[in-house]
């Protein structure tokens, strides 16, 4: 069995970071002292695979992780939160589980957003997280699949240098793939057959999340999750590309206060002090920043669940994130810290996900997209040293040293909180920046 301490330092050098979303740095979550070990094995945005694929096909593994992160928390009982509707991932996990009963499954509904972590925490323990909190705050540390694959891989000696991504949408072969990271979004499209639309416009981490790039050039990194690939025109795509003035706008002039955007929040449903339709109103009435009702949007977790319940089809999803934004960029701090309880009509304002999907115009692309061995060899890798929260990684390396997969090239800044980065191929560091470091293949 490993000591705890030896669990956290091969998971800090291997710079293992959450696999999607912010990327918080694994090896600082694994220092807190838990009662509960959650896996997020709901595949929380429509279309998106990975997981699932990693249950399938690499349960052992993924289980083993688990147990790695309950050893170094502490926590007495893991528990994988994974949709009921999957039957052969359960089957798989439980399988590699076994007789154990230290963890457990927990079936979840097929609803949007099912992986948010504070949803996640309350369907499974009935603990809701206090306003601005995180899950330790109630006894539990929430990992990814592909976070807990990583750690036992970590343990193993094994540094983070590859990543798994789903392609999916208009491509002629929908898959998900393990790739260097830092290879192009190009590239990874290339390995999905050809893109099958003109003017392709990508979601980079799924339709509800995820962020547009037009720029197909661009790395990937650690957080790098999902590639949904639409036409110019499709409306999912229109409204992502939306300015914000015209976004304001539409609000303004449209919005009756009807209160389904909020009714349909999932922070709200769980006591928070989010209201996305009072903040229309607010921004209509020229309220500052400074406004404390303003402040609500700090407890946005961006999951646009809102722009689903619009009846007119306005985005207050991202009205509320782009306040969100602006009070970050003053330097405003939540002043929400409640301990809440959950809304009697909580659990009857899910969105079923087979009826998101019909509404974002996606039905056409809901197939599947299997994990499928292949071999990119790109000619270079272009390694973010921002990859993660927290400070950008340091460069240990100097333009002409060689380098093998899994040497560390940039290390975390003395007392900052970070992760590290590898190689992801065999090359020649070829161009070092403040943002990044470039690797030529041999």
């Amino acid at each position: 069995m490993e000591k705890t301490a030896d669990i956290v330092n091969a998971v800090k050098e291997a710079g293992v970071t959450g696999a999607g979303g912010a990327g918080f740095p694994t090896h600082v979550k694994l220092q807190a002292q838990a009662e509960y070990v959650l896996a997020n094995g709901a595949e929380c945005e429509p279309l998106t695979h990975v997981d699932k694929q990693l249950m399938i096909h690499h349960a052992a593994e993924v289980v083993a992780g688990m147990r790695l992160a309950m050893q170094a928390t502490g926590a007495k009982q893991g528990i994988f939160g994974i949709k009921g509707k999957y039957k052969h991932v359960i089957a798989a996990v439980q399988e590699a589980i076994g007789d154990q009963d230290d963890i457990t499954i927990s079936e979840l509904g097929n609803f949007y957003p099912a992986g948010d972590e504070q949803v996640m925490v309350y369907d499974i323990l009935g603990r809701i997280v206090p306003e601005g909190g995180i899950p330790i705050d109630v006894g539990c540390v929430v990992q990814n699949i592909e976070t807990l694959y990583n750690i036992q891989a970590a343990v193993e000696g094994k540094p983070l240098t590859h990543k798994y991504i789903t392609v999916i949408g208009a491509v002629a072969q929908p898959m998900s793939v393990r790739v260097p990271i830092g290879i192009t979004i190009r590239e990874v499209l290339d390995l999905a057959g050809s893109v099958t639309t003109p003017d392709p416009v990508i979601l980079d981490g799924g339709a509800m999340m995820g962020k547009v790039v037009t720029d197909f050039s661009q790395a990937t990194t650690k957080r790098s999750k999902m590639l949904l690939v639409l036409p110019y025109d499709h409306q999912l795509s229109v409204k992502r590309r939306t300015p914000r003035t015209i976004i304001d706008k539409h609000a303004l002039a449209a919005c009756d206060q009807c209160y389904y955007c909020t009714d349909y929040c999932p922070r709200h449903a769980q006591g928070h002090a989010i209201e996305p339709h009072k903040l229309i109103l607010l921004l209509a009435s020229g309220v500052p920043l400074t406004d404390a009702q303003m402040a609500g949007a700090m407890l946005c977790c961006e999951c646009r669940t809102c722009n689903y319940a619009c009846p007119v089809h306005l985005l207050p999803g991202d009205v509320a994130l782009q306040i969100k934004r602006d009070l970050v960029k003053a330097g405003l701090k939540n002043p929400y810290h409640r301990q809440t309880e959950a809304n009697p009509y909580r659990d009857y304002r899910r969105v079923p996900m087979t009826r998101l999907v019909n509404r974002l115009g996606l039905i056409k692309y809901d197939v599947l997209a299997p994990l499928t061995a292949v071999n990119p060899q790109p000619a270079r890798v272009t390694l973010k040293l921002s990859q993660h929260i927290g400070a950008p990684a340091q460069p240990i390396v100097a333009a002409g040293d060689k380098v093998k997969v899994g040497d560390m090239v940039g290390k975390i800044p003395e007392g900052a909180l970070g992760a590290p980065i590898h190689a992801s191929i065999d090359g020649t560091v070829q161009t070092i920046t403040d943002q990044e470091i470039i690797i030529e293949a041999n």
